[in-house]
């Protein structure tokens, strides 16, 4: 959600701005705007829409400066529009962006009303700059200067705030500094060659820069063009290490793919080899992947509670199978947004899972810090971003190594969440119920999975020939049972966020307990079907689809015999064995709910509504 960019430099920072915008496009937004300081004056521009109606308003009217902040707004408080957009002013003196929610602005907002400060829009955002704008103020009139201090007004200022933020600040009576912090919500530093710029994403910065400081939870940084201080929670300086990304400029681009959701479907062979690189020795899962003590934690865990949200949630899900069937370990699973709220109970000696793409998922990082409260001992995460919040929060740690997943629907980072948490499952299952030989099986399955999905890969014409039947389509039904169940589960979500089909998912033993009562020749009804123990039950479940008019597709294992009906499609996936089938399973319905929302005309990479990291509850 929300994207910040910003910087100073001795250069005009318009272009970097931009740039930086669009690079953050993937986050979903529905206004833009930057803000930068020349001559003394803050000159802003802001337009409702893509990043390239930003553009054009600059062609029109150019603006350029040395300092500035710019934003894509993802609306929360007041619906989408110019006067919604960030940056945020306050009396031409105070320009500020904003991810996160300030919880309390209601009550700032009345209290600066009476203060005789004036709002012209109805966001959270605007009491910030009024906040800054009232400490200067007081600073200046009591220290008889001319001007107040930007960076002491933003420490007094932050101090009355309720809620997650991470801010850019410039001031026309402070124009050589921008000020940036961070509370719940992410920000990082990147250092260039006498410069410096701030993002809500590295992302964003690659152009210019490669080493980047990850700003901590409480920190506030004044950034001058010769330098920059960090303050922490305690208003100690403090240094916070220079990173060097791995990332380069063009692994964010499309390459030669129409967009970036099949690029990133694509590149999943690669993404599950660089999951597994490095981490056996010998065909032995090394246990130190997942933190210099994991041996020493594994040995204690008596249960496994799983905190994740949206795709990372069905992740888990499959994960719950895999713990209980193959390490014999009592496994909860919860949406993270609901955890949190429920007074839950954890069993001593619980190993607290957290599953995340971005690490900065509100609700699972306030869920893992729930569960500390509760008393959790240990908590390890699984996630695609080594410098998130989640993964300093958390004791162990094992990334995904999916590489930059642009696309707002998951693809790439769910199938390797889905290869790292059978990792895990391999190392917990080793202390209760796993067999060396059923080890073996199991890692060998896994070594073959790069392969198994380049032949999925290679049913995407057909598929797209099928998904035409869903062009006209309002409705879908989806259907797995066992392991595949949270698979069906993650079909329906592709399909409904990047087509607006709706779609649900069900357990097929449930068609008689309700869903039934929908089945006609408009409802496709879609299955996934691997050659497993459930597989007698899940064709009867078929037959009562069919019998009732009924349109099947059906993605089955290639050795099954299937016999002919004028309501029965099939696809025949290549066979693979039972316990790394989910992750096999997935890619043929990423396939269709791509080429679906491609027919039907979507915004596949930006659908509306969504975000890509979701940082606010």
């Amino acid at each position: 959600m929300c994207g910040i960019v910003g910087g100073i430099a001795q250069r005009n920072v318009v272009p970097i701005l931009l740039e930086g915008l669009r690079r953050l496009e993937y986050r979903g937004y529905d206004s833009a705007g930057l803000a930068v300081i020349d001559n003394q004056q803050i000159h802003r521009k802001r337009e409702l829409g893509k990043v390239k109606g930003l553009e054009a308003l600059l062609e029109a009217e150019p603006i350029s400066g040395r300092i500035g902040i710019a934003h894509t707004r993802w609306a929360t408080h007041g619906k989408p529009s110019t006067a919604n957009a960030h940056p945020h002013m306050c009396r031409h003196k105070i320009a500020v962006v904003h991810n996160g929610i300030i919880e309390n602005h209601e009550h700032l907002r009345a209290v600066q009303q009476q203060n005789g400060y004036e709002f012209s829009s109805e966001t959270d955002t605007e009491v910030i700059a009024h906040e800054i704008h009232h400490a200067m103020e007081t600073h200046r009139l009591s220290s008889g200067q001319a001007t107040g201090d930007l960076l002491d007004a933003v420490k007094l200022a932050v101090k009355k705030l309720d809620g997650a933020y991470a801010l850019g600040i410039i001031s026309v009576d402070d124009p050589d500094t921008l000020v940036a912090c961070r509370k719940g919500s992410p920000l990082v530093i990147g250092v260039g060659i006498g410069e410096y710029f701030i993002a809500s994403d590295v992302a964003a910065l690659l152009p210019v820069t490669q080493r980047f400081i990850f700003l901590e939870d409480g920190d506030i940084a004044a950034i001058n063009i010769n330098g920059l201080v960090i303050y922490d929670q305690q208003d100690q300086a403090v240094t916070r290490p220079v990173v060097d990304s791995q990332l380069t400029a063009d692994a964010v681009d499309k390459g030669e793919y129409r967009h970036y959701m099949l690029k990133e479907i694509y590149e999943q062979p690669f993404a599950i080899a660089q999951t597994l690189e490095g981490r056996f020795i010998n065909n032995r899962l090394q246990e130190n992947a997942f933190g210099h003590n994991a041996a020493e934690v594994f040995d204690n865990i008596k249960a496994i509670q799983i905190l994740a949200c949206g795709t990372s949630y069905h992740a888990g899900m499959v994960a719950r199978y895999w713990f209980e069937k193959l390490a014999r370990v009592p496994c909860n699973i919860e949406v993270a947004s609901e955890f949190r709220y429920r007074n839950p109970v954890l069993a001593p000696d619980t190993l607290v899972v957290t599953i995340s793409q971005s690490g900065e998922t509100a609700d699972t990082l306030a869920a893992l810090l729930e569960a500390k409260k509760l008393g959790a001992k240990y908590s390890l995460a699984i996630c695609n971003v080594p410098e998130s919040s989640l993964v300093r929060e958390s004791d162990l740690v094992l990334m995904t190594r999916a590489g930059p997943e642009i696309g707002v629907a998951s693809t790439k980072a769910f199938t390797t969440q889905l290869a790292t948490l059978m990792l895990l499952v391999i190392a917990i299952g080793r202390r209760f119920n796993l067999s060396e030989v059923e080890e073996q099986k199991i890692t060998s399955e896994l070594f073959s999975l790069s392969g198994k999905i380049e032949k999925v890969l290679k049913l995407d014409g057909q598929i797209k020939a099928l998904s035409e039947q869903f062009a006209e389509k309002e409705h879908a039904l989806f259907l797995g049972r066992g392991t595949h169940y949270p698979i069906a589960m993650e079909g329906a979500l592709k399909l409904k966020e990047i087509s607006y089909i709706h779609a649900e998912a069900y357990p097929a033993g449930e068609l008689k307990h309700g869903p039934l009562a929908l089945i006609d020749a408009d409802m496709p009804v879609v299955t996934v079907a691997p050659n497993n123990s459930l597989l007698e039950k899940l064709k009867s479940n078929m037959q009562e689809v069919s019998a009732r008019g009924g349109q099947l597709i059906v993605f089955m294992d290639e050795t099954l015999a299937s016999a002919e009906d004028e309501n029965v499609q099939i696809v025949k996936i290549p066979q693979v064995g039972n316990e790394i089938s989910p992750i096999v399973y997935t890619i043929p319905l990423q396939l269709l709910a791509y080429h679906v929302a491609v027919l039907k005309g979507t915004d596949v990479d930006q659908p509306r509504n969504l975000a890509k990291s979701v940082t606010v509850e």
